[in-house]
Parts: C-alpha cells; sequence; structure tokens
C-alpha cells in the first residue's frame, strides 16, 4: 500500500451523506447525530448532503442545528422533489417550478441559512421537462437562493438537456464495486461537459462493508439483502475482506480507496453515522494500480447478485433507462 493520505486531503474528498440519521437504518440519537456532523467537520469534510424529504424534514433540521455558527465551514447540497406521506408512503416526484420553490423556502428555513450551495432534484419527474426544473432553480440563483445547479440519478440525455439550460454542478449517482454501470455512458458525458459527480452507494448501503440489517432497516427490502442473493454476494464481499485483511485495511476502507482510485475528481458521499466510522472514512489509504486490478477480479463486473433498487424504484430512475 501507498502511505496514508492525510486527515485534510482525504476529508475534503469526501462528503458527508446524512440520510442516515433520519431513522432509514433504524432508530438514531439526534444528540449523537449532531456530534457525528460536528466532528466530520472539524475532521475537514466541507461537503453535507441532505434531502427536503428525509425523515419529512427532520434531518434538514437536524443538519441545521449541527452547522449553527460555521455555516461557512460548509457546503450543503439539498435534494427536492420526493412526495412522501404520513407513514413514509411514497407519492411520486414533483418537479414542478412553483413547487421547487415551495420547497425551497422550507428548506432555509429548516437549515437556518439564507441559501442552498447546490440544490437539485432527487429524481426526475416524468411530468415536468427538466428544461423547467432546471430553469426554475436557475431563477432562483439569479434571486441569491441557490449557488449552484445538480443533478441526481438522470441519463445522458436529460444531463445535455439540463447543461443547455444553465451550468451544472454536479450529478449525484450510485457507483461502488457493486454497481458499475455509468462508467459505459454517464461518467464519460460528465467528462466530455465538465460536469463533477457525488457519489452514493460508495458501500453499497454496507453490503461491502458487512455491516448488519437491523430491525426498522429499510435495507431489508432491498434486492442484495435478500436471503435468495446473500449467499452468492457474501462469497463476493468475503474476496474483498481477504484483500483487505492482506492490505491492513478495512473492507469499507477498500470500498472507498476503489472509488477514489477509479474517479480521482468526484466525491463519495459516504453516510458516517458514528464517530468510528468518520475516522474509518477518513484514514482510507489510497490503492495501487494493481491493487485495483486485484479488487476487479475479486468483484467483477455484474457478479453482484440483486439489483440496487427494488423494481418498481429501477423503472423509475432516468440513469438506468
Amino acid at each position: 500500500m501507498v502511505g496514508m493520505t492525510s486527515d485534510k486531503t482525504t476529508a475534503s474528498r469526501i462528503a458527508l451523506g446524512c440520510m442516515g440519521f433520519s431513522g432509514v437504518y433504524g432508530k438514531t440519537d439526534d444528540a449523537t447525530s449532531v456530534k457525528v456532523i460536528q466532528a466530520a467537520i472539524d475532521r475537514g469534510v466541507t461537503l453535507i448532503d441532505t434531502g427536503d424529504f428525509y425523515g419529512a424534514g427532520h434531518n434538514e433540521l437536524l443538519v441545521g442545528e449541527a452547522i449553527a455558527g460555521r455555516r461557512d465551514e460548509v457546503q450543503l447540497s439539498v435534494k427536492f422533489g420526493a412526495q412522501v406521506g404520513p407513514g413514509t408512503a411514497f407519492l411520486g416526484f414533483d418537479g414542478r417550478p412553483a413547487a421547487l420553490k415551495s420547497f425551497i423556502t422550507y428548506s432555509l428555513v429548516r437549515l437556518r441559512t439564507d441559501y442552498i450551495d447546490i440544490y437539485r432534484p432527487a429524481r426526475l419527474d416524468p411530468e415536468v421537462p427538466i428544461e423547467d426544473t432546471v430553469g426554475a432553480i436557475a431563477e432562483l440563483i439569479e434571486a441569491g437562493y441557490v449557488r449552484a445547479i445538480g443533478l441526481s440519478e438522470v441519463g445522458v440525455d436529460t444531463i445535455r438537456r439540463a447543461a443547455a439550460v444553465h451550468p451544472i454542478a454536479d450529478l449525484q449517482i450510485e457507483y461502488s464495486i457493486a454497481s458499475r454501470n455509468p462508467e459505459d455512458s454517464i461518467f464519460p458525458l460528465l467528462h466530455e461537459l465538465g460536469i463533477g459527480a457525488t457519489i452514493y452507494g460508495v458501500l453499497s448501503r454496507g453490503l461491502l462493508s458487512g455491516s448488519e440489517v437491523s430491525a426498522g432497516d429499510f435495507r431489508a427490502h432491498m434486492p442484495r439483502f435478500e436471503a435468495a442473493n446473500q449467499e452468492k454476494n457474501q462469497a463476493l464481499v468475503g474476496k474483498l475482506r481477504d484483500l483487505a485483511g492482506a492490505w491492513g485495511v478495512s473492507p469499507a476502507q477498500l470500498a472507498i480507496a476503489w472509488v477514489l482510485a477509479k474517479e480521482p475528481n468526484f466525491t463519495p458521499t459516504l453516510g458516517m453515522r458514528t464517530l468510528k466510522q468518520v475516522d474509518e472514512a477518513l484514514t482510507t489509504k489510497a490503492l495501487t494500480a494493481q491493487q485495483v486490478v486485484e479488487v476487479e477480479k475479486a468483484f467483477p463486473r455484474g457478479a453482484v447478485a440483486g439489483t440496487r433498487y427494488p423494481k418498481p424504484h429501477m423503472a423509475a430512475l432516468d440513469s438506468e433507462a
């Protein structure tokens, strides 16, 4: 292994994804969550990702509390548009201009800020042209409420159409050793247009790091965690665990390092919910080119069993069209 990257350098290349602080992986404690967010900032993490629908606004309130008095130390990436009802019933997506201008009004209050650094639709609204959604965010930029426009889980045609309306800062999309489809056409387009990416699912929701699914955990409904796929997937994860042990790193660090090696200009967004996870992620060591080859030999592209979302959700992803 090459030498350990400095904490500051590593931290500045990693974003904190806050969805896990709002109960999707099981019960959480708000006081502890605030401490974790603040510890990540203390260690040099500068990009915080949230969504107005995470915990029906709970997540933004939590982030707002954590960054109070230090807003100038971080950039806030906020997703909007996912509609949920009481009991977390999913109701679809809303990318209408009037709706998103209403959404951001509430987000600014919950986050205790007067602007958002990167504002993005969580998914493509099939009933609203992306030009209309991006155009409305551009108006918010002119008004001073937003600094940059992002996209999430959209494909090449949508990216090109959006970029024709206004410069796009980055695309948020899932990418890991277990989910490599963006390599085919999406990443090449991002490089062509000079668009960045904030990459989530780097650990494939804990599959690659060996985390256990607990009661109330939404992963119990994810195909890769279903019993029918577990035997094959655990065999693959076991090979990664063996490599990690031989190289003196954790499986999580190995998964993070692989993404950083494959796309060094993109930003992994990690759901670090504990201080231990913050320390683990921010002391990730770089992989050599030969080690990248060995990781991909142990976990070949397409080898994982199960899609990254259940079938109805996969069908709604413009990035998978």
